[in-house]
């Protein structure tokens, strides 16, 4: 059978709704960030402000409640960048990319990867940590004895393979500075999944979240090289498409693919969001000519965005009790409307 060639617009709104944007969600703060593939946090306002965008009557108390509760956690995971995820996913996340972050460490920090005693930072690492919390400067003074040499400062702590999570209230709205961690296994238990489940657990995420994507997508997403990826898609059971410029494109069965017309509202994106980077790039939510405007080495914090008709238009700040936007282009009445109305309730969040 011939493949369906599945367009742009169409891929804009499958992705959009996966990702609850078309409509706010009364899915519970753990399924929400399963159902999304959890949410890139550099910034800690970042995870709150993108639940505000996907659940009706979200409160930033009620995460706080969850990473109380140990319902969801924040830790560093794909990419190397810190991620707020459910406690179900962690463990399946972590274990996935553990070999192709060892495999980059030793690759990207060569020579003095090779200089550095992983087994003795680990069990350092692991004793200093267990069964309490350590702060970041009595963990970084920990792995720095096994920085060998002429390396540079921390580089046994980017290579070690204890996984930690970020302990509240550090990290959240009220306390920014990510600070406090803990052993994962202490946090949420030990883990339970083996690497090639855990793969195949991120494919399915991915997928659920991102999809329909193809092969390169999925691995820039993870960090994981695509070769680890080929065995498990193999005996996936997965819907097959293809892009408009013919790149295959895999999905998992029964996710939404919308009308390319279902009409998508005004929304603000925190800084960073998944669904602006590359591994997205398919799905046109970031016009190409917009990228070089919110991604720049003079401004490494990036931007919060505004959407409209499922696009960036513009870039928003709070600043001074209300969000300020800067469009990119003129705007109609209408958007103009929906847009200051939708700003209007993002202030009263933050307030």
């Amino acid at each position: 059978m011939t493949e369906r060639v599945l367009t742009q617009r169409e891929l804009n709104r499958a992705m959009l709704a996966r990702q609850l944007l078309l409509e706010r969600s009364r899915l519970s703060i753990p399924r929400a960030l399963e159902r999304i593939g959890g949410i890139q946090n550099q910034y800690a306002p970042n995870a709150y402000i993108r639940l505000w965008l996907c659940l009706d009557g979200f409160d930033r108390d009620a995460l706080d409640r969850a990473l109380e509760r140990r319902s969801v956690v924040q830790a560093t995971l794909m990419r190397g960048t810190i991620h707020v995820v459910s406690a179900r996913d962690f463990w399946p996340f972590a274990v996935g990319i553990r070999r192709a972050r060892r495999q980059w460490w030793l690759r990207v920090r060569r020579p003095h990867s090779e200089r550095v005693d992983l087994a003795a930072a680990n069990a350092a690492l692991r004793d200093l940590a267990s069964g309490t919390t350590r702060s970041r400067d009595e963990i970084v003074q920990c792995l720095h004895t096994f920085d060998p040499p002429g390396a540079p400062a921390g580089i046994a702590w980017q290579g070690v393979d204890v996984e930690l999570v970020r302990v509240p209230p550090s990290g959240t709205w009220a306390k920014r500075r990510a600070h406090t961690f803990a052993l994962a296994e202490d946090w949420l238990g030990p883990a339970a999944v083996a690497e090639d489940d855990a793969l195949e657990h991120l494919a399915r995420r991915y997928l659920a979240a991102f999809g329909p994507a193809t092969r390169n997508d999925l691995a820039d997403w993870a960090g994981v090289p695509v070769t680890f990826f080929k065995p498990v898609l193999e005996r996936m059971t997965l819907r097959r498409f293809r892009a408009e410029n013919g790149s295959e494109l895999l999905d998992v069965p029964r996710a939404p693919l919308p009308d390319p017309e279902t009409r998508a509202p005004v929304r603000f994106l925190p800084t960073w969001d998944a669904t602006l980077l590359v591994h997205a790039r398919r799905t046109g939510v970031l016009p190409e000519p917009y990228r070089p405007r919110i991604f720049h080495t003079k401004a490494p914090q990036s931007f919060g965005t505004f959407l409209v008709d499922g696009a960036v238009a513009g870039t928003w700040r709070f600043e001074g009790g209300r969000i300020r936007t800067e469009p990119f282009e003129r705007l109609s009445r209408e958007v103009r409307a929906e847009l200051r109305e939708e700003a209007e309730r993002l202030a009263a969040f933050h307030a």
